[in-house]
């Protein structure tokens, strides 16, 4: 159970209400029906803002292909938060060893070998491999929903190790990229407006590992590289950032040779929204019964 007050009562509200199950494990929690409809209709509400975009729509598993994650130095800048995928490759006598120390309450990871999968830790990260070659003059834009795992396990209820995210991303020329960006950076915190949430947006920084990843942060501040729609979930202090806006240059262009047609390495950048969250923050500010909720806000979601 969450130690701070406020992050208690949520937590507390959404499991006597039934819209959130515990499992045993921090970070991880079942769904009912009702927040199932909460999160449906929030993300059809995104489709419909987005219906003109012309985006591609794409769906990947909640795994990736363990060379991307290592070609994306998503291992330099956040190790504390990969999920790496095991499994037992052993014999018969290696499995009934695994038995005994299983059986006997013992440690057993060192029966598991790594796989040639890890979890997705990034909504994004599926796609870039699609990009690799020359972009057309306008870029790319897709459209997808995915699961991220986050190893971060902890009581808030808004920190999830296994989440959803609905993700743009948008692929080109900076000029086109951080033109994009801006424009949904307006997009979200009208769409949060328009629905009765105190929404607001701030300049940011991913939480990089180590003394390094301080230098990174300050870097990605100072350059305005992320900013995030944040909602007062657990504190007004320290708002929820809902929604998030990353503009990563010409980083994954490198990675995966993606160009414009001009020859130049292709900027990226995506935006996500965190469709748990932001499902708390309408309980949190509407209340846990959602047929109560103010008819515009209704509206929105369930036209």
């Amino acid at each position: 159970m969450p130690a701070n007050d406020s992050g208690a009562k949520l937590y507390e509200g959404l499991v006597a209400s039934g819209l959130i199950i515990p499992v045993g494990v921090q970070g991880i929690f079942g769904r009912n029906a009702v927040f199932e409809s909460v999160l449906r209709g929030f993300d059809d509400y995104v489709s419909r803002v987005a219906k003109d975009d012309g985006a591609e729509k794409m769906l990947f598993p909640p795994t990736l292909d363990r060379k991307v994650l290592e070609k994306s130095e998503f291992l330099d800048s956040f190790p504390q938060l990969a999920g790496s995928v095991f499994s037992f490759k052993g014999n018969e006598k290696q499995h009934a060893e695994l038995r005994t120390a299983l059986h006997g309450h013992e440690p057993w990871g060192q029966f598991m070998e790594l796989t040639d999968v890890v979890l997705t830790p990034a909504a994004c990260y599926p796609v870039y491999p699609s990009f690799t070659g020359t972009v057309p003059e306008k870029g790319r834009l897709v459209d997808m929903q995915n699961w991220v795992f986050r190893h971060e396990p902890s009581p808030e209820p808004t920190r999830m190790q296994a989440f959803r995210v609905r993700e743009f991303v948008r692929v080109g020329s900076p000029a086109v990229v951080v033109e994009w960006r801006n424009m949904w950076l307006d997009r979200g915190l009208k769409i949060m407006e328009s629905l009765g949430l105190p929404a607001k947006g701030e300049v940011a920084n991913d939480p990089f590992f180590g003394r390094g990843g301080r230098m990174l942060a300050a870097t990605q501040r100072e350059q305005q590289l992320k900013f995030e729609v944040t909602i007062p979930v657990i504190s007004d202090e320290k708002p929820t950032a809902c929604c998030s806006f990353n503009w990563h240059q010409d980083h994954f262009g490198k990675i995966f040779e993606i160009k414009t047609e001009d020859g130049q390495l292709a900027n990226t950048a995506c935006l996500g929204f965190g469709l748990e969250r932001v499902c708390m923050a309408l309980f949190k500010h509407h209340g846990f019964d959602p047929g109560k909720w103010p008819a515009a806000v209704r509206e929105k979601l369930w036209p």
